[in-house]
């Protein structure tokens, strides 16, 4: 099993300022009070409902997540004598929360401003619906505390499997690559793939903006596959299936031959399926390529042709001993 070089890298916080600026057109957001907090650090990727909270119950009360009021919240508030919302928000806030975001564009009290001005929590409204609110806002910090590393190899959409293409520096990775491209397949990310680990369970490579587009082909020099191929030719990023890894072929080195004995690189601790191929001149690196693409969506699909043959030849041998 081969493991990538490249050490990840862990986002244990977010700026509640990087939250805002990155995410307020997608989330329409406004800030509405407390802009003195917003060097403060968001820790968690979930939103909490204060809903208990308000009422005095702080027994397991997220502090580290970004606090959701909508219509309920803002409802039992509103309906609060003056005294009692200043203390059940001194009591929220006091807890040093990141910051407070509110649903639907309703209204903060002028108590709930002040507060925030008071503790430096940034308050922040939005037009959207609760329920949407927090399945877009998780869905932005998932990716953003998404644990990322980078890997030396060209990924591809090849038949809609996701696939990296590694090997040693000259082995033809960018030709290979460049050939598949002419057959139909898509571009993501050329020599150098950006990984995030999205949900704990899958792996999404892209390209970095500057070089999105462009190929280094030996001999060529850089190339834009759009305007050579079209837009179609390019993916902006693609789960990653399956890896490849060309390695130059030398007398006597071991060659699977049956496809029987699996091989995985760890990716973020995550088991890649991985399939070495030895190249030889002539050989078409491009059909492999496709080929071994296709025999991964079979086995997905749950047809394995080597398991299938090799209970075949068992059968036919067992048949042959009565």
């Amino acid at each position: 099993m081969s493991k990538q070089k490249n050490s990840p890298k862990f986002v244990e916080a977010v700026p509640v300022i990087d939250f805002f600026n990155s995410f307020k057109d997608p989330l329409n957001l406004e800030l509405v009070a407390g802009k003195d907090g917003m060097d403060k650090t968001i820790r968690e990727r979930s939103l909490n409902r204060p809903a208990l909270a308000i009422t005095g119950y702080f027994n397991y009360f997220a502090s580290k997540r970004i606090q959701l009021f909508g219509a309920g919240e803002m409802g039992y508030l509103r309906d609060l004598d003056e005294d009692r919302e200043v203390s059940v928000l001194t009591d929220i806030m006091k807890r040093k929360v990141p910051c407070i975001l509110i649903s639907r564009n309703l209204a903060p009290s002028k108590i709930m401003r002040q507060l925030a001005d008071k503790y430096s929590i940034p308050l922040i409204r939005s037009s959207l619906k609760s329920k949407t609110l927090t399945t877009e806002a998780t869905l932005l910090l998932e990716e953003r505390f998404a644990p990322s590393t980078q890997i030396h190899g060209t990924l591809l959409d090849i038949r809609g499997v996701g696939t990296m293409i590694c090997g040693e520096s000259g082995v033809g990775k960018s030709e290979c690559a460049l050939a598949l491209i002419e057959r139909g397949h898509s571009l993501v990310a050329d020599d150098l793939t950006h990984v995030k680990r999205l949900s704990d369970r899958e792996l999404i490579g892209t390209s970095s903006e500057l070089s999105r587009g462009y190929m280094e082909c030996r001999g060529l020099g850089i190339i834009n596959i759009a305007d050579l191929f079209g837009v179609r030719s390019l993916r902006l990023n693609k789960r990653i299936d399956m890896v490849i890894n060309f390695k130059a072929w030398t007398s006597g080195m071991h060659e699977e031959r049956t496809g029987l004995e699996e091989s995985f690189m760890d990716i973020l601790n995550i088991k890649v399926p991985m399939m070495e191929i030895p190249v030889r001149p002539g050989r078409d690196m491009a059909r492999l390529a496709e080929v071994a693409a296709m025999v991964h969506a079979l086995k997905i699909m749950g047809h394995d042709s080597a398991n299938e043959f090799n209970d075949r030849l068992i059968d036919h041998m067992t048949n042959n001993e009565k």
